[in-house]
């Protein structure tokens, strides 16, 4: 008896994992394939085109600014994850480390910054940026997301600090180091899981960002993928489906490298983070 509900359990979850894997890859695979197509139109009475065609990759690279959109993408990104990991690692390193007047509540104050939703600020940051004369500018977006990323990422890297031993500071500090060169020297290079994760996080979340891109920026040399690729399609009698359909596919390729390549140190960051509080 126990043999056979262990093995109705097992094809359960076996069925389940399937189910929950064709879901995942189902609409991706469409994409692919509806990027490969003849015509404009996403519909089609066949799952897989009856003529294939690398036409559309081409149209994008000659009849739209895709290459400067990527590279205004990459820069936003690049640069959203170079300030914002360092901003992280010095706010989480003091919060994980010292103890201070208003840590608690500077804790709980970013648990509850977590519960609501970026977008709700929106309009304040906003006015701050045209008050700064920072509208249209890519700047705007690096200092939102680099400034953003302490608050979605810190619990995380606080988390990964607290399981450093703090024997191995002291040890430093009693040969003469530092604070900051025991950061660089010995807690840096001890986090590289951590700070492998909490840069991918920040590289994606500003590489695929739409809604607040789409607010700051204002002029077509000045946008990145995700507004580009949508004011494509969502002006007036626009059917340039197909076309879009090729920059999405071009656009999960660079993120879906860093994942597969960073998928270990991934994995260790964001299990040793999440061990202690």
């Amino acid at each position: 008896m126990r043999s056979s509900s262990a093995k109705w359990k097992l094809r359960t979850s076996y069925f389940i994992l399937s189910v929950l894997t064709v879901i995942s890859v189902f609409p991706a695979l469409w994409i692919i394939l509806s990027s490969l197509k003849t015509g404009n139109s996403l519909y089609s009475d066949t799952f897989i085109p009856r003529e294939f065609t690398f036409q559309h990759y081409i149209d994008l690279f000659e009849k739209t600014m895709y290459p400067v959109w990527f590279l205004n993408t990459l820069k936003v990104a690049f640069f959203s994850t170079l300030i914002g990991t360092f901003l992280l690692l010095f706010a989480s390193y003091a919060i994980s480390r010292f103890r201070f007047v208003g840590r608690k509540t500077t804790l709980k104050l970013f648990l509850v910054l977590q519960m609501f939703p970026g977008f709700m600020a929106m309009i304040a940051i906003f006015v701050l940026l045209n008050a700064m004369s920072l509208l249209n500018s890519h700047w705007a977006l690096i200092l939102v997301y680099s400034t953003g990323a302490i608050i979605t990422n810190v619990f995380v890297a606080k988390g990964f600090f607290d399981t450093i031993p703090k024997s191995l500071e002291d040890a430093a500090r009693i040969d003469g180091a530092s604070h900051l060169k025991v950061f660089f020297s010995i807690i840096i290079p001890l986090s590289k899981p951590m700070l492998t994760y909490a840069s991918l996080m920040i590289f994606n979340g500003a590489f695929v960002d739409f809604i607040f891109a789409d607010l700051i920026l204002r002029t077509e040399e000045q946008r990145t993928l995700a507004v580009g690729l949508y004011k494509m399609v969502s002006q007036r009698n626009s059917t340039e489906f197909t076309l879009f359909a090729s920059g999405a596919v071009l656009v999960a390729i660079p993120v879906t490298l860093l994942f597969l390549f960073l998928q270990r140190f991934l994995i260790e960051g964001l299990t040793a983070g999440a061990t202690k509080g």
